[in-house]
């Protein structure tokens, strides 16, 4: 089996590289990403690497001719930043999946495997689990949502016009690891934001809404969803999320808070709101919108292949605040490089 991960250098990606050095049958593996890593660090050798711009005019035709022979195409570029130039992250994330859809097709890939999210969902209860079948109409204060939701209706129409090929889109709650410490902070919080308060300060009250209710898993997990789903070859979508369930309170010990405060979600978006738009934080309020918005996702079709988190959600985001306050990353990846190594520290 011949196996081609877009995106191959992230957080996702990365353990997806390592993940997949592990399976049998793996024939080679192709690793796709704009800005390319250090071919002798691990996990990314034994990789063959091509540097491609998925979103760039032209990209399709040249992705077709670095996909030829391969039977899986797995697609987990996307953009998070520069969240105030929408535009920009719409060519890699909504453009970028229709050039590597076309490209799959024209190199006969037999398999595509897309990176869609539970923040491809319609606003959700909390209270109840819902599964695959939950409308993906996104969230449309979101911008990450309005992107996930229209790369499943491009999904929809790839699945009707190449039924030939098998698409499965596997969709993740909040997907952490250490090693992704750094560039969550880098990503989310930005440079004007202390990263080592997580792990270094607690406080005894804190303020969060009741709707802040969400579910995560860590990236090694995820990493063997996809797996499977490559391995057994199956179609559809399938939802992956750890145990438990955070809510308020379990975020408040996680975080070392003695007591939690019930905040209204309208202060914090607009808290969000300000802080983002003066540029003092990189998180836009519609990630408060998704968080409280989105569904509690059932699993039961993804363990049906087998599969079992080893990780707890609670470990995932442990994990992930220690890594964010060490500074932690992978210094072979241009996405997950440690900040220490960029301080000189």
């Amino acid at each position: 089996m011949r196996v081609a991960v877009i995106g191959a250098t992230g957080n996702v990606g990365t353990a997806l590289l390592r993940r997949l050095h592990q399976a049998p049958g793996v024939e080679s593996v192709l690793g796709i990403a704009r800005h390319l890593p250090d071919p002798d660090a691990e996990p990314y050798a034994y990789v063959r690497w091509h540097s491609v711009d998925i979103g760039a005019p032209g990209a399709a035709p040249r992705l077709a001719a670095v996909l030829d022979g391969a039977d899986v195409v797995v697609n987990l570029a996307w953009a998070i930043q520069p969240n105030h130039d929408e535009p920009t992250m719409f060519a890699t994330n909504v453009t970028g999946l229709e050039n590597v859809l076309l490209a799959a097709a024209s190199a006969k890939a037999r398999h595509v495997v897309y990176a869609s999210s539970v923040g491809a969902y319609s606003p959700g209860a909390k209270i109840r689990r819902s599964d695959e079948a939950w409308p993906t109409g996104g969230i449309h204060t979101s911008h990450y949502s309005r992107h996930k939701a229209a790369n499943e209706r491009l999904l929809d129409a790839f699945e009707a016009q190449h039924p030939e090929v098998v698409v499965s889109r596997l969709r993740p709650s909040l997907i952490f690891q250490r090693d992704a410490g750094s560039e969550v902070g880098r990503l989310f919080l930005g440079p004007l934001v202390p990263k080592y308060l997580g792990y270094k300060i607690t406080t005894p009250l804190l303020p969060l809404p009741r709707e802040l209710t969400f579910q995560a898993v860590h990236a090694d997990d995820v990493a063997d969803a996809y797996w499977r789903v490559i391995a057994e070859r199956a179609p559809g979508a399938f939802n992956v999320a750890a145990e438990p369930v955070i809510t308020p309170e379990l975020l408040g010990w996680i975080l070392g808070t003695r007591r939690i405060i019930t905040l209204p979600l309208v202060v914090l978006r607009a808290l969000a709101a300000v802080t983002w738009w003066l540029r003092l934080q990189r998180s836009d309020p519609g990630w408060v919108d998704m968080a409280a918005q989105s569904p509690v996702m059932n699993t039961d079709r993804i363990r049906a292949l087998g599969w079992d988190p080893k990780i707890s959600s609670v470990d995932a985001m442990v994990a992930a605040i220690q890594g964010m306050g060490y500074g932690d990353g992978v210094a072979g990846s241009p996405k997950l490089q440690p900040r220490r190594t960029r301080a000189g520290k």
